[in-house]
């Protein structure tokens, strides 16, 4: 999916919603474990009750690489069935030297057609650029996540600079790609840095996890994240796919989903007026 699709999406559905797929065998409703395959008919319901409320879903790798080979087929399946008007995130953080980044960009964008993957920048150039060179194809890159752990390093000041890490990596990362093909990880739990998040990548999308479980405030995110394309994904996971473990946890889900994206669509209404 290219930029301008994604935009036309966000202001169709008044909504900038990610939702993650972070589906773990344990936490699938008990009426669902006997199933051939739970997690994809899971997923299979979950979507079918919140598709007309996201603009993304983000298939979270590990949840999958842990089933073992059967849990590659249920990523694949539930990425066939996502289908093409969402946009589609391999939230695999990958990050290797050239050769291997090019191998993973194969197998997301060629084989699996995810639309982005999240990449861990650290390698530096030559391990993202391989995901630049794929046609209306995303890389997604770290720079201020939203776990406790990224002020181990993320938030240490350069001596060179005198920038925070993940400044560095903003700036120097935009220079790698475009405002068509890179977009940012920024959390939801750094509200704060959003204004100088948007003084080095005005016009970047950024995906932003953190809301939901991990008390993200969207109000908070929007205040400085909304750019004129509205530039913002907003992910939410457990507090949509867990919103309850019974046979009503696709209801629940499509409320959940609902209650954020009715707070999307008043936020987009101030700041773009009716759309």
């Amino acid at each position: 999916m290219n930029r301008a699709a994604l935009i036309a999406e966000i202001f169709r559905k008044k909504s900038f919603l990610c939702i993650g797929l972070d589906t773990e065998l344990s936490k699938v409703p008990a009426h669902l474990q006997e199933e051939a395959d739970p997690v994809f008919e899971f997923n299979r319901q979950i979507i079918d009750a919140t598709r007309h409320l996201c603009v993304a879903y983000k298939p979270n790798l590990a949840f999958y690489e842990a089933l073992g080979p059967e849990g590659w087929h249920t990523f694949a399946r539930t990425v066939e069935y996502i289908g093409t008007e969402h946009f589609i995130i391999a939230d695999a953080k990958r990050g290797d030297i050239g050769n291997t980044s090019r191998k993973y960009a194969e197998a997301f964008f060629r084989i699996l057609n995810c639309d982005a993957v999240t990449i861990a920048p650290y390698m530096g150039k030559d391990s993202v650029a391989p995901f630049l060179d794929f046609r209306e194809k995303w890389a997604i890159v770290l720079a201020l996540t939203s776990n406790h752990g990224s002020a181990d390093f993320q938030l240490d000041v350069q001596a060179s600079s005198g920038e925070a890490l993940w400044e560095k990596v903003l700036r120097t990362v935009q220079t790698w790609g475009t405002t068509d093909n890179l977009m940012f990880v920024t959390g939801a739990t750094h509200p704060a840095a959003f204004e100088r998040i948007r003084e080095i990548v005005p016009d970047h999308f950024l995906l932003v996890p953190g809301v939901g479980a991990q008390g993200g405030d969207l109000h908070a995110i929007c205040r400085h994240g909304l750019n004129d394309d509205c530039g913002l994904l907003v992910n939410a996971s457990r507090s949509i796919l867990y919103a309850s473990d019974g046979e009503d946890f696709a209801e629940r889900a499509h409320d959940e989903a609902l209650l954020i994206q009715a707070e999307m669509k008043q936020i987009m209404k101030e700041r773009y007026g009716e759309l």
